[in-house]
């Protein structure tokens, strides 16, 4: 093997997924060159990954891409997204390749009908399936985030109340139905009383703004203001954080945090749980198994189908509390 394609278009937290099978193909394999394919607005993640080569970005359409791919002549190529436009891709390279089980029927089967065959296996483990061939094996060093030196937030300029340390609550997510409402993220600030940033971008600048009336001055909201990698320096500077199932709380694990995971719709059983193989104790996984309803969807939804959102709504902010402070 002398040149190797990696295909994975998005989102942010999958991609940091991919980044065991990235570092272990450079490490593992003698002078190869890695090359990545992904969606331009996530390039960058792949830009700062110092075991990436060279990183090819789609945008609208796949043409101009596969041409310059041609060009490159890859040895083999990794599929990490196994959808129709990574097949397309790897069907005109017309070179070796290879890619993971999806298991996209026992997802249907545990989010239809609540019946669980998904194995006890982490998503990075199946993608460690596709590189099996190749003689690459997961090193069980956990996920890698890297941030540029420009993008270390000064801590400084917070409060000195946090200067001491603080907790990072992470408030956004890409559907509703993953996140913690705010009146429960004021629940847990006013029981918890020490400092706190929260993390999120534009969207979640209205759900912010509700905390921040309802708080006192313990409260520090960045959210909408910073980029990605900033959150994720304060991120990696913070005392334990609170997180939705989205992209911060995979890079949280990429820096061993202490992370509080809550789960709404969605469940942990579907292989996307903070991956912490050699510290499964730094991650607590708040979620409320007696809704029935759940997991309603792989993904998420804009409101929940059922009206009542109980996974979220019914979820223990004692039990946060403690695990924050544990």
């Amino acid at each position: 093997m002398k040149k190797i394609l990696v295909i994975r278009f998005s989102s942010i937290g999958d991609i940091v997924l991919t980044s065991p099978v990235i570092r272990c193909l450079k490490n593992q394999l003698d002078d190869i060159e890695l090359h990545v394919l992904t969606k331009k607005k996530f390039s960058n993640i792949y830009k700062k990954n110092v075991y990436v080569d060279k990183v090819f970005e789609y945008d609208a359409s796949l043409k101009d891409n596969i041409r310059e791919l041609k060009a490159e002549a890859y040895d083999y190529v990794v599929d990490l997204q196994k959808n129709k436009r990574s097949t397309r891709v790897t069907a005109a390279l017309a070179c070796p390749s290879s890619s993971f089980p999806k298991l996209n029927v026992r997802k249907f089967l545990l989010t239809a009908f609540k019946i669980n065959l998904m194995p006890h296996v982490h998503i990075v483990d199946r993608y460690f399936e596709a590189v099996k061939s190749l003689g690459v094996k997961n090193d069980k060093q956990g996920l890698d985030f890297f941030i540029s030196e420009e993008n270390m937030y000064d801590i400084s300029t917070l409060p000195s109340a946090f200067q001491d340390g603080y907790h990072a609550f992470v408030i956004g997510g890409t559907y509703k139905t993953k996140i913690l409402p705010a009146v429960k993220i004021i629940e847990v600030i006013k029981k918890l009383q020490e400092p706190v940033v929260l993390l999120g971008g534009p969207d979640d600048v209205e759900r912010a703004d509700e905390v921040l009336s309802a708080v006192n001055d313990n409260v520090v909201s960045l959210v909408g203001k910073i980029n990605l990698e900033q959150s994720a320096y304060l991120v990696k500077q913070s005392r334990s954080v609170l997180t939705n199932d989205t992209g911060l709380m995979h890079i949280a694990a990429a820096f061993h945090k202490h992370i509080v995971s809550v789960w709404g719709n969605t469940v942990p059983e579907l292989g996307m749980y903070p991956y912490l193989p050699l510290e499964p104790e730094r991650c607590h996984i708040i979620e409320r198994n007696d809704v029935r309803c759940r997991p309603c969807s792989k993904l998420g939804f804009k409101d929940c189908p059922k009206r009542h959102f109980r996974c979220m709504m019914d979820i223990d902010t004692d039990a946060i509390v403690m695990a924050l402070r544990h």
